[in-house]
């Protein structure tokens, strides 16, 4: 499977402008998991724009939209 990086850069949510990784999902992934972190497509948009892809961040976050579906 070849990498479609335009068709990847179309779809990718990441704000952060000069990043060399955009479509390029192998090493945003790769290059994330070193630093503990995951890639911006794994969150909601206005999470993604404070730049914390932390784990912990993500789990945090889907915790209380888990919450928030369950009262409803």
């Amino acid at each position: 499977m070849d990498c479609q990086i335009e068709k990847n850069k179309a779809r990718c949510p990441c704000t952060y402008e000069p990043c060399s990784r955009k479509g390029k999902c192998c090493e945003c992934i790769l290059y994330h998991k070193e630093y503990g972190e995951l890639p911006a497509c794994l969150f909601p948009p206005e999470v993604e724009k404070s730049y914390d892809r932390s784990i912990g961040r993500f789990v945090k976050t889907f915790a209380v939209k888990v919450k928030e579906s369950e009262q409803e």
